[in-house]
Order: C-alpha cells, then sequence, then structure tokens
C-alpha cells in the first residue's frame, strides 16, 4: 500500500512539472502567430525551446523544492537533475552554432561570417547578456563535471553553483525575451513567471537555513 501510495505521489508530482515544462512551451509555440520557416529551423527552435524551459526545470527538482518533491528521495532527484543537466546543457552551449547551421543550406552569409557577425554585435544588449549566459553555462558545465577535483566542500560547491545558476536564469530569460523568434508576450509571460518562481524559491531556502541555524542561539 505504501509503494503504490509513493508511486501516485510521484506521478502526482512529475505530471504536472511535465506539463509546466515540455506541454505549455510546446503549446505556445504550436499556437504562436510566427512565419514558417523551414523544417530545419522549425526544429532546431522547438530544441532549443525545450533545452531552455527544461533548464528553468532544475531549480524546481533541487532540495530546495522538497516540498512538491517529497515523494522522490533525495539521491533520485539529484539524479534527475544531473540528467536534464547533462542532455540539456550542451544543447544550449551549441545554440550560438546552431543558429548559423541552416546557413550552409542557403545562398548570401555564410555560416562563419553569420556567426562572427551575431558575437561581435555588442551595439546589441540583448546579444551581450546572451554571450554573458553562455560563458556562465560553460563554467557550470565544466565546474559540475570535474566537482569532485575541486578543493571544495559540499556546502560551498552548492553555494556557488547556485549563485552561478541564478545569474544564467537571469541573463539567459532576459537574452531570450529580448532577441527570441519565439518568444511572444506568452512566452515571455511564462519565462518571467517561472524565472521569478526560480530565484524565490532560491531566496526562500537560504533565508530558512539561515533562521534555522539562528534558533540554538536563541
Amino acid at each position: 500500500m505504501g509503494l503504490i501510495m509513493k508511486e501516485n505521489t510521484q506521478k502526482k508530482t512529475m505530471l504536472p512539472l511535465a506539463v509546466l515544462f515540455i506541454g505549455l512551451p510546446l503549446f505556445f509555440y504550436a499556437t504562436g502567430d510566427f512565419p514558417k520557416r523551414t523544417p530545419l529551423k522549425d526544429s532546431l527552435s522547438v530544441l532549443t525551446i525545450l533545452a531552455f524551459c527544461l533548464m528553468l526545470a532544475q531549480f524546481y527538482l533541487t532540495r530546495m523544492n522538497r516540498s512538491l518533491l517529497g515523494g522522490y528521495r533525495q539521491s533520485t532527484i539529484t539524479t534527475i537533475h544531473k540528467a536534464l543537466g547533462y542532455i540539456f546543457l550542451p544543447v544550449l552551449i551549441i545554440h550560438p552554432f546552431l543558429i548559423v547551421v541552416p546557413r550552409y543550406y542557403e545562398s548570401g552569409v555564410s555560416p562563419t561570417e553569420a556567426f562572427f557577425t551575431i558575437i561581435t554585435t555588442f551595439s546589441s544588449f540583448g546579444i551581450i547578456l546572451g554571450i554573458c549566459a553562455w560563458c556562465l553555462m560553460v563554467i557550470l558545465g565544466v565546474a559540475s563535471l570535474f566537482r569532485t577535483k575541486l578543493s571544495l566542500s559540499y556546502k560551498t560547491w552548492r553555494l556557488i553553483h547556485t549563485i552561478l545558476a541564478v545569474l544564467f536564469i537571469v541573463a539567459a530569460s532576459w537574452h531570450a525575451i529580448d532577441l527570441g523568434r519565439h518568444t511572444d508576450t506568452s512566452l515571455s509571460t511564462f519565462i518571467i513567471i517561472v524565472a521569478a518562481g526560480s530565484l524565490l524559491l532560491v531566496l526562500k531556502h537560504y533565508i530558512s537555513e539561515s533562521l534555522l541555524k539562528q534558533e540554538p542561539s536563541k
């Protein structure tokens, strides 16, 4: 009976999260009033949108969200969190290159020229934010892969990882809203709400930890 209840609790948790971070972005994409492009470009757009939204979901798949993930062991939550990160972070890291991939099949500006034009257009604040977000992603990815090689306690590592992730979410969300071809009002609102929720979750967690530390001294 206990096992059945646990499975039901897990389903009730993961299904809404899947709908929120996969189903809803796909719905916004499908119903958005965007000009139709080639199947390759549309496929890359969908992949990028899902990768970004699932990176937003990372904050909700940590120990900071114990109230919602109570039906899962910490080890299971950590495994899901790592799996999503290792799968979708690389997609976002190669995002600047994916933008110019279709140029190989089109006439006009070459992929290389298009790429360097993008990364050197410093007059666009959105591109500057995108470059900052990309650098933060690389640092997050490399640091996660080599965490055991770093001479840091788990507590210190977790704090640094959280700070980097928060900075990434802020920069990446702003970049997506400013320059994203498919970030219309609906998707932009979704990103703002979910990103703000992530930041509030972090704030709540560290405030709670701080209050717990102060209790024994009272």
